[in-house]
């Protein structure tokens, strides 16, 4: 294959996996927006999720443990770090 070949094989794959990361980054604004329009229904809902160890999470809350009430936020619900850093926030 001569060096022509080869750059316009190259150029290609690159083109392709640019396109494939541009598609993923799109879909992760849209999902971030329709998490955002679904929370905002939650709130004007006033609806609330109950966590099996709330109790639990509302004591550390109270202790000021912060940082173990984060994590069991996390570990109860599997949000990420800043989710339960919110919610945690919220609680207290």
């Amino acid at each position: 294959m001569d060096i022509l070949g080869f750059l316009a094989l190259a150029l290609a794959v690159l083109g392709s996996i640019l396109s494939t990361v541009s598609r993923f980054a799109r879909a992760d604004q849209r999902l971030a927006r329709v998490e955002r329009k679904l929370d905002l229904i939650i709130e004007h809902l006033d609806l609330r999720q109950e966590h099996p160890r709330m109790d639990e999470l509302a004591a550390l809350v109270l202790e000021g443990k912060k940082i173990q009430a984060i994590k069991l936020y996390r570990e109860t619900t599997g949000v990420g770090l800043k989710e339960a850093k919110e919610a945690v926030e919220r609680l207290g």
